[in-house]
C-alpha cells in the first residue's frame, strides 16, 4: 500500500490522513463543491473534487470515486463511517479495480450489512435476540401486523443501514403508516435502498457495542465495550468505553456473541456488534456495523490500540498486533460535537464556524474535521468534532471531561455543548452507583433547559462555477466559487434559495425550523389545515423533521417542493 484515497469528508477522513502519515503511507482527499476549503482537504497529500453538491453526485457517487483513484494513482481506498462505507456494491467494485478495500469482504458486508440476514446469523450462533420479522416489510399494513401480533413499540428500521439513519420507533398504531414511509425516505436518502425490516422495541434499554478486528490469518479479537445509551433521534452523542455497570457474565456474553458473529459471518477487518440491555438485565443483538465506528477513540484510548492503523494492517495482510482481548487502561468518554441547536430540541444548524478554541491538557483529545474559518454545509451530517477525555478511572475522566468542555469555545453557529455540559452534572450520569441512562433518555428524562441559540449567519454560496481555459497550449478544467464573481453580499441572496436575513413578523407564516430541503408538501395549496397538523417535511444534514401548523386555517405555499431554504423562512401562510 503507498497511496490511499479517502472516500469520505469532514473529521474521519482527517483521521485517516493522519494514520496513512504515522503508516507511511500517502493520502488522496476527495471534496464537494461546498468542502472546496474543508479541513480534510487541507490535510491529505492530494486534493480532487467531485463536481457536484450532494451526497449521491459525491461521497456516494462510485464511478467519480474510482475515476479519481485512477487520476491520483492510489492503489487502496478506505471508506471511512457513513456513506459508502458498508455497501457491498463500492467494495466490489474498489477490488475489480485492481485497488486494496480497506474494509471487510464484500461478501461479509453484505451477509452483515443486510440487517435481516445478520438476525439469521446471529440466531444460527446462540445470541440472544428480541422477536423481528424474517424478511423485510412490504408495505405499512405488514408493520401493523406484526405490531398487533407482538405488541408496541415496535422500531421500524432500514435493512441496509447504520448509524442510527432509517428508524423509526412507533408507540402508537395509528402513527405506523407515517413512520414507515419515514423511514422508506431516510433509508433512500442515507443509503440508497429502502427496504425495511420490524422488531420489537425494548423500553428504556441501554446501548452496548463490542469492538472487533479480524484477520486474514483466522485471527478473530473483541477488543473492548463500549456504552453508547446517550442518543437523539437514534443518533448517538456521548459514547464511554469500557462500558460502565456491567456483570462479569453479561460481559462474557457480549463479547463471545460478539466473537461468534464475526467468526461465522468470515469477517475481517475492524468492525463492531451492537447490543440492546434492558433494564431487566437482558441482552438483545441489534446490529453489526461493518466498518469503523464514529466511537473509535474511546476504544483506542483505554487499549491503547490505533484501529485505523490496524485496518491497514489488516488490509495488507499483516496479522494483528494482539492476540486476545486487553486488560482496559482507565476509563475514556467521548463527546460528539455537532452542529444543532439544543434549545430547538436539537435542530441541525449549518453555518459558519468563526471561533473554534479546542480544550487541551492531560488526557484531552479533540478530532476535529472544521477550524476557525470553517463552513457547516446543510447537505451533509452535522458532525463537526468529537471531543475524547481520558482518566485513570471514570470519576477522574468525568472531572477532566468538565474541565475540557469549559473550556471548548465554539461561536458563529449553535453547537450541542450545552448538552454535554448539562449532562456532565447529572446525577442519571455521572452517578458512581448506577447508571440510569437509556436511550430514550433526552427524550424521556432529560429537561431541557437551554433556550434557544442565535440563528447563525446564512451560508455564503459554495458553488464553483466551472469553465475550461488553455495554459500553455494545455486544455484545462478552472472552477470558481460564486462568490468571487457575484461578491460576498451577494452571496446570501442567490436565487433559489429563500434567506432569513428578515425574520417573517407575519402571524400567519409558517418558518422553516431549520435550514435545508423542503422534501415535500403533506397537504395540498389552499387545504383548510387544523393547528399541529403535520403540513410538510423537511431534510437536512440527512434528518428528516416535520412541520407542524402552528395555527388553523387556509394554507397557502410559498416555497415549491424540492427547493432549499434557510432556517426562518417563510415556508407558506396559514390565515
Amino acid at each position: 500500500m503507498k497511496k490511499l484515497l479517502i472516500a469520505n469528508r469532514g473529521e474521519i477522513a482527517v483521521r485517516i490522513a493522519r494514520a496513512c502519515a504515522d503508516h507511511g503511507v500517502q493520502s488522496v482527499a476527495v471534496y464537494a463543491d461546498a468542502d472546496l476549503n474543508a479541513l480534510h482537504v487541507r490535510m491529505a497529500d492530494e486534493a480532487y473534487g467531485l463536481e457536484g453538491d450532494k451526497p449521491a453526485d459525491t461521497y456516494l457517487h462510485i464511478a467519480k470515486l474510482l475515476a479519481v483513484a485512477r487520476r491520483s494513482g492510489a492503489d487502496a481506498v478506505h471508506p471511512g463511517y457513513g456513506f459508502l462505507s458498508e455497501s457491498a456494491a463500492f467494495a466490489q467494485a474498489v477490488i475489480d479495480a485492481g485497488l486494496t478495500w480497506v474494509g471487510p469482504s464484500p461478501a461479509a458486508i453484505a451477509m452483515l450489512g443486510d440487517k435481516v440476514q445478520a438476525r439469521k446469523l446471529a440466531l444460527k450462533v446462540g445470541a440472544p435476540l428480541v422477536a423481528g420479522t424474517a424478511d423485510p416489510v412490504g408495505s405499512a399494513a405488514e408493520v401493523l401486523a406484526f405490531a398487533e401480533t407482538h405488541g408496541l413499540p415496535v422500531a421500524i428500521k432500514a435493512a441496509f443501514g447504520g448509524g442510527g439513519r432509517g428508524i423509526k420507533v412507533a408507540w402508537r398504531l395509528d402513527e405506523v403508516e407515517g413512520l414507515y414511509e419515514s423511514a422508506v425516505r431516510e433509508a433512500v436518502t442515507a443509503f440508497g435502498r429502502g427496504e425495511c425490516y420490524v422488531e420489537q422495541f425494548l423500553d428504556r434499554p441501554r446501548h452496548v457495542e463490542a469492538q472487533v478486528l479480524a484477520d486474514t490469518h483466522g485471527n478473530v479479537v473483541v477488543v473492548g465495550t463500549r456504552d453508547c445509551s446517550l442518543q437523539r433521534r437514534n443518533q448517538k452523542l456521548v459514547e464511554e468505553a469500557p462500558a460502565p455497570f456491567l456483570s462479569d457474565a453479561q460481559r462474557a456474553r457480549i463479547h463471545q456473541s460478539a466473537r461468534d458473529i464475526c467468526a461465522a459471518a468470515g469477517y475481517t477487518g475492524a468492525g463492531t456488534v451492537e447490543f440492546m440491555l434492558s433494564a431487566s438485565g437482558a441482552i438483545s443483538f441489534l446490529e453489526v456495523n461493518t466498518r469503523l465506528q464514529v466511537e473509535h477513540p474511546v476504544t483506542e484510548e483505554t487499549t491503547g490500540i490505533d484501529l485505523v492503523i490496524e485496518q491497514l494492517r489488516i488490509a495488507e495482510g499483516l496479522p494483528l498486533s494482539i492476540t486476545q482481548t486487553p486488560a482496559p487502561r482507565g476509563h475514556a468518554f467521548e463527546f460528539r460535537i455537532n452542529a444543532e441547536d439544543v434549545g430547538r430540541g436539537f435542530l441541525p444548524a449549518p453555518g459558519p464556524v468563526k471561533v473554534f478554541d479546542a480544550p487541551s491538557g492531560p488526557g484531552v483529545r479533540v478530532d476535529t474535521g472544521v477550524d476557525a474559518g470553517s463552513q457547516v454545509p446543510g447537505t451533509f451530517d452535522s458532525l463537526m468534532a468529537k471531543l475524547i477525555v481520558t482518566g485513570a478511572t471514570r470519576e477522574q475522566a468525568m472531572a477532566r471531561a468538565r474541565r475540557a468542555l469549559k473550556e471548548f469555545r465554539i461561536e458563529g453557529l449553535p453547537t450541542v455543548l450545552p448538552f454535554h455540559r448539562a449532562v456532565m452534572a447529572h446525577p442519571d450520569f455521572v452517578s458512581a452507583d448506577a447508571f440510569k441512562v437509556h436511550t430514550r433518555w433526552i427524550e424521556t428524562d432529560f429537561a431541557n433547559g437551554e433556550a434557544a441559540a442565535m440563528r447563525p449567519d446564512p451560508l455564503p454560496d459554495t458553488a464553483l462555477l466551472r469553465t475550461a481555459i488553455e495554459v500553455d497550449g494545455k486544455r484545462m478544467a478552472l472552477g470558481l466559487p460564486a462568490v468571487l464573481l457575484s461578491g460576498l453580499s451577494a452571496a446570501a441572496g442567490t436565487p433559489g434559495i429563500a434567506s432569513a436575513d428578515a425574520p417573517a413578523v407575519d402571524a400567519a407564516a409558517v418558518a422553516a425550523p431549520v435550514s435545508g430541503t423542503l422534501q415535500g408538501w403533506k397537504v395540498a395549496d389552499g387545504d383548510e389545515v387544523a393547528q399541529g397538523a403535520v403540513v410538510a417535511v423537511m431534510e437536512a444534514m440527512k434528518m428528516e423533521m416535520q412541520v407542524v401548523a402552528h395555527r388553523a386555517g387556509r394554507i397557502a405555499f410559498s416555497v415549491a417542493a424540492g427547493g432549499y431554504v434557510a432556517a426562518g423562512a417563510t415556508l407558506a401562510t396559514i390565515r
